[in-house]
């Protein structure tokens, strides 16, 4: 796989020593921008994402890992080995970036930590994701995605006041202290302009996870006030919530404010609300919330999603159908913007990835497929390293030698 040429980070090297989806996911959108991504794995098993167990055509379809590791390098290397650890310490002496998501601590003891690789290499700008962060009491807590959504306050308003909480249905911690952790390092390589200097990022879930939480905290930090479960609706706008239609589907929708009242009325034929000035303003319909709910929710039994569609959107209320995954990556708006990409895997054939969600003037970065564990070791050693290709070949040998030695 020849590493991309164009993006704004095209040129980067970025040491890629994380695994399972937080670090990965950052380490992808940095592919995204074009940066060349040398992902460093156990040289046996590889990233724990392999071995999720397989849902696709076959046991050679690795879903889960393709799903975040696409346009990388995969370099076979024991962090556990000195000897491997040494080549990992070169490659590093190389990098614009290191990023790691093992817990606080453990990069250290396997040679790769901070300090001395920056003593080596001051342009290094180096990133560590963890659950809690490098210090303080939870330091040494292991996190999972359920944990963090707990802990951060988002499973506390998820779900309906008179049910247990709930956590949102994909793994939103891990994913946003990814995009966090890609923000910050995007803004490293920016400063490193201006200073010749790499730094250190220290990245939390829980800390992304609340930051998350954006202007819902508002009303926590200013009036002290902890928001509760509202299900799908508001606790500030009605109506506002999921509606089933007459053919069975579920359709959301919101009545922003006092100007979409009329509107709204107008789509559903129900003139007779707007005139009732009970339900004239936001904080009139909030206090007549359960009666007014109660006839959106009639309404809505009578026409077809389709029908109700084409009436919300003619005047102008957002609305819109509770997609499955499977309709949300077909929905024809995403099919025009070109989100889903097709890619030739050289085992599983032709797979399907999500795409960067963003469009660029200069042109966008073509994803690569995801890398077979290993696949690029000889590769990278030739380009980073600068060893010719023959004692690039000499070292993949002896470091396969190594790890089947190691593997009885």
């Amino acid at each position: 796989m020849t590493t991309e040429k164009n993006g704004s980070l095209a040129g980067i090297k970025v040491l890629d020593l994380t695994r399972v989806i937080s670090g990965p996911y950052a380490t992808m959108m940095l592919a995204d921008m074009g940066a060349d991504i040398v992902k460093i794995e156990e040289p046996t098993r590889g990233d724990e994402m392999r071995w999720i167990r397989y849902r696709g055509r076959g046991e050679q379809d690795e879903d889960y890992f393709y799903a975040c590791n696409r346009s990388k390098r995969s370099v076979g290397l024991n962090l556990k080995d000195h000897a491997d650890q040494a080549i990992a310490q070169k490659l590093a002496a190389q990098a614009d970036v290191l990023i790691e998501n093992f817990s606080p601590g453990v990069a250290k003891r396997l040679g790769m930590g901070w300090e001395p690789l920056s003593k080596t290499n001051p342009r290094l700008i180096y990133c560590s994701i963890s659950g809690f962060g490098q210090d303080g009491p939870y330091r040494s807590r292991p996190a999972l995605d359920p944990i963090i959504q707990a802990i951060s306050g988002v499973m506390s308003v998820t779900g309906y006041a008179e049910h247990p909480p709930v956590k949102v249905g994909a793994p939103v911690a891990d994913v946003v202290s990814g995009m966090f952790a890609a923000y910050a390092i995007a803004a490293a390589i920016a400063g490193r302009h201006a200073t010749g200097r790499g730094q250190y990022i220290d990245v939390s879930m829980q800390d992304s996870m609340i930051a998350v939480l954006g202007p819902r905290m508002g009303e926590s930090l200013q009036a002290g006030i902890a928001p509760g479960r509202h299900g799908n609706a508001t606790a500030m706008r009605v109506p506002a919530d999921t509606y089933l239609t007459a053919d069975d589907r579920y359709i959301t929708m919101m009545v922003l404010n006092d100007t979409a009242w009329e509107p709204f009325c107008r789509a559903v034929e129900k003139p007779q609300w707007f005139a009732n000035l009970a339900y004239r303003t936001s904080a009139d319909r909030v206090r007549h919330k359960i009666e007014i709910n109660q006839l959106v929710t009639e309404e809505f039994r009578k026409r077809t999603a389709d029908d109700w569609g084409k009436r919300l959107e003619e005047h102008r209320i957002p609305y819109g159908f509770v997609n499955n995954y499977l309709q949300a990556v077909d929905d024809p708006q995403v099919q025009h913007r070109g989100l889903v990409r097709k890619i030739h895997h050289p085992t599983s054939g032709v797979i399907r990835v999500v795409g960067a969600p963003w469009k660029s003037s200069e042109g966008d970065c073509n994803p690569k497929a995801p890398p077979r564990l290993g696949e690029h070791t000889k590769e990278v050693l030739c380009e980073w390293l600068s060893i010719t290709a023959s004692d690039a070949a000499l070292m993949e040998a002896q470091l396969k030698s190594r790890h089947s030695v190691a593997n009885t």
